[in-house]
């Protein structure tokens, strides 16, 4: 097996720690995870981790947003997938019960809120990770729009379903990571009237 050229054992290095990172985060919070904790789960130092990640906000926000582009992948799938509207919904609800109130996920996201709340820079991250989100519902609602409805709906209501949507579900989301049994029923009957006010067709289930 050939060697790993620098580069290349720069991005394993680089893949190894993320991983570690993500499950220490997810498994303890982010102010409890410390960067010595990650190095060691991944066999690496702690220098390996500054190198690669200059300080433990980056590297959150790192496993972060790898987190959201999981997620916008899923949703789209969903979005996309063939059948009608109402038939893509029920999907987004299977979806939206696995997925809302995911306990390590979301509370990490509440706790680097708050720890960035203070802090300009680590606001500034807060926000670009919120913004990546809110697009990839943006892009979500897009597909959901099957031809039949391509010119029914502009650009602007899709972005203000989609702030709706997310600020529901994260609110939602919350809740649920305390309270599991809540149902998300609701999220999804408010998905269906918004898209109905807009005049999307068929999105009754």
């Amino acid at each position: 097996m050939a060697r790993l050229t620098r580069t290349e054992q720069r991005a394993q290095t680089r893949a190894d720690l993320l991983v570690a990172a993500r499950d220490r985060f997810l498994e303890v919070g982010y102010a409890a995870a410390s960067l010595e904790d990650i190095a060691d789960r991944a066999g690496y130092s702690k220098g390996a981790v500054y190198s690669n990640f200059v300080d433990k906000p980056n590297l959150c926000r790192e496993v972060l947003q790898a987190i959201h582009e999981e997620k916008a992948a899923e949703i789209e799938a969903l979005a996309t997938a063939p059948g009608q509207v109402s038939e893509r919904i029920d999907r987004f609800s299977d979806w939206v019960e696995r997925t809302l109130g995911d306990v390590g996920w979301t509370m990490l996201e509440l706790e680097f809120m708050v720890v960035a709340r203070n802090d300009p820079e680590l606001r500034a991250m807060a926000v670009a990770l919120r913004n990546s989100l809110r697009q990839a519902v943006v892009d979500g609602l897009t597909g959901l729009l099957d031809v039949e409805n391509a010119g029914a709906v502009d650009g602007e209501q899709i972005a203000y379903a989609a702030d709706l949507m997310l600020s529901a579900g994260v609110g939602m989301g919350i809740h649920r990571a305390l309270d599991p049994t809540i149902p998300t029923e609701s999220l999804v009957a408010s998905l269906r009237t918004t898209l109905a006010l807009m005049g999307v067709q068929s999105v009754s289930g």
